[in-house]
């Protein structure tokens, strides 16, 4: 279970999150600058909220007056929006890049042939498509086996097609897993395919949860 109850204050306005939510697929939509990228970052440990608390299955990442949980300890997958990935690095060292010398790694070989990017392990992210990349970022979240998965925006560069394609194999690799997920979209129509329940935020406030 992961319960969200934190203030940040912003140059324009506080935002304020409170919720929880379990193994499901959470959408958060709102308007450029409402606050969605800054909950994403408060959870990854990226950013620090002002007062509060955050946890995971009853580890705190963040509560008030106590030392924040290191990212490392985390165990947060985050997709960020551009993807960034390293550009000197091969699709493999990307994917690797999250995990240590003495992790078991035998999923990744699973999960390379569940987003169909077996073949570009070798390759630089300048070699690839759009879609790939997308796909390389999810398989380097997922590599250290996350508790908790976070994505700022994943599909909004992508054609219809390989949008299409990418949340099903979101879908598929949700349903194996089972963690929640939590992601930004701007799309009512990706929070609609997606997921369980879509939580509105405007100007640093939630103004509604709802199902999609």
């Amino acid at each position: 279970m992961l319960n969200v109850d934190f203030r940040k204050q912003l140059e324009q306005f506080e935002l304020h999150m409170q919720f929880q939510m379990g193994k499901e697929i959470v959408a958060v939509v709102g308007s450029s600058g409402s606050g969605k990228t800054t909950l994403l970052n408060c959870i990854a440990g990226i950013m620090q909220p002002d007062a509060g608390g955050i946890s995971l299955h009853g580890t705190d990442f963040y509560k008030e007056s106590k030392k924040p949980l290191k990212i490392q300890k985390r165990r947060v997958g985050y997709l960020f929006q551009d993807y960034a990935l390293f550009p000197h690095l091969s699709v493999e060292q990307n994917i690797l890049y999250g995990t240590s010398r003495n992790d078991d790694i035998t999923h990744i070989s699973e999960l390379t042939k569940i987003l169909d990017i077996s073949m570009l392990l070798s390759k630089y992210p300048h070699q690839i498509s759009g879609g790939e990349k997308q796909r390389v970022a999810l398989a380097r979240a997922l590599a250290a086996k996350p508790d908790l998965l976070l994505l700022d925006e994943p599909f909004s560069a992508l054609d219809d097609e390989t949008r299409s394609r990418c949340q099903y194999e979101l879908l598929r690799i949700h349903d194996l897993w089972s963690i929640p997920v939590i992601f930004v979209t701007h799309r009512i129509d990706d929070a609609q395919k997606l997921a369980k329940r879509c939580i509105r935020i405007e100007k640093g406030r939630m103004t509604e949860q709802l199902q999609p």
